[in-house]
């Protein structure tokens, strides 16, 4: 079998606090192939965008550090290359979305200028080959009239126009790996729609891996080839989206999946919440930390934190219960 293009293993976050160290991300591991799309699903605060941050080295240090793990990206360590290595390798071979365009982009650089500028820092063309570029990049995202926008400002633009400048950037030098940070957030559903469907199209005919962090799982279920959950810094559960959604084994997958609002056959069954709040990563319990929001924890869920299992082929959750959905 070919070897998955981006191999994570037990990466591992912390960063230092008033109140001690705090481990945002706590040795989580996952693979993604090339062309396929991971959705790393959870609430705010389960460490998904410090995932994201963590693989491409950054992690501010002060007052965040990366403690341990493998970042493989094409059988290359991200953790050990030299720092000129990493900074030749973002925005080239690979790529991210940040969440919010407006204080990802330059407020006092023209939109073009910045489509162009990884061009020519990783392509080594002129300014002038990298803006026509630029502005074939725009027509790709479907910028209406492209070449006249390439000499306007971001606040001149809307968020779904920013954000399609956004993914224009990211695919400049046709990366092989794109990390996309919840690109549809304060968007309107028509457009965030657009914008899913532009991200799925444009990797399929680059054949690239997408990493698609979201808190929603109706673009799960749409999107993604792969699922993994995440709260409180760790993994809980991983599978494909087809077998997450069809079987999900955790307790807080479970309480993900009957909140979200449903159109099949159980549209008009009653959501229900999940009770409490998100852990304080500060102050995580002695054992599994959905403890204290779990409607089936036991005493043997205060003992330690549950490893990954295998409860079906290539699906695997942290609980100590073969739970059945």
């Amino acid at each position: 079998m070919t070897e998955p293009l981006l191999q994570v293993r037990g990466l591992t976050t912390r960063f230092r606090t008033e109140r001690g160290d705090v481990t945002a991300v706590d040795d989580v591991s996952f693979d993604v192939n090339a062309g396929e799309t991971l959705a790393l699903v959870g609430e705010s605060g389960s460490g998904k965008t410090v995932t994201a941050l963590s693989l491409l080295r950054l992690v501010p240090d002060p007052p965040g550090r990366i403690e341990a793990g493998e970042v493989l990206f094409a059988g290359e360590d991200l953790l050990k290359v030299e720092d000129a290595r990493m900074r030749a390798i973002r925005g080239d071979r690979i790529a991210m979305i940040f969440q919010e365009p407006m204080a990802s982009l330059n407020p006092a650089l023209m939109v073009g200028m910045q489509i162009a500028e990884p061009i020519v820092v990783h392509r080594r063309l002129s300014w002038s080959q990298a803006l026509a570029a630029a502005l074939g990049l725009l027509e790709r995202v479907r910028i209406p009239d492209a070449a006249s926008r390439l000499n306007t400002w971001p606040h001149q633009h809307s968020g779904g126009m920013r954000q399609r400048a956004m993914i224009a950037m990211a695919l400049a030098c046709k990366p092989r790996l794109i990390i996309a940070d919840e690109p549809t957030t304060a968007l309107d559903v028509t457009v965030q729609a657009q914008i899913l469907e532009l991200l799925r199209e444009l990797t399929r005919e680059t054949q690239a891996a997408l990493i698609l962090i979201t808190h929603d799982l109706g673009v799960v279920a749409r999107y993604a080839d792969k699922v993994a959950v995440m709260y409180g810094g760790r993994i809980v559960e991983r599978a494909s989206a087809g077998e997450l959604y069809a079987d999900p084994r955790h307790p807080y997958t479970i309480g993900l999946l009957a909140s979200v609002p449903r159109l099949d056959g159980d549209a008009g069954k009653r959501l229900v919440p999940i009770d409490g709040q998100p852990p304080d990563l500060a102050a995580l319990p002695p054992g599994c930390a959905f403890m204290p929001r779990c409607r089936l924890a036991t005493a043997e869920c205060s003992v330690r934190p549950p490893a990954l299992r295998a409860v079906k082929t290539q699906h695997l959750a942290a609980c100590i219960r073969d739970v059945v959905a």
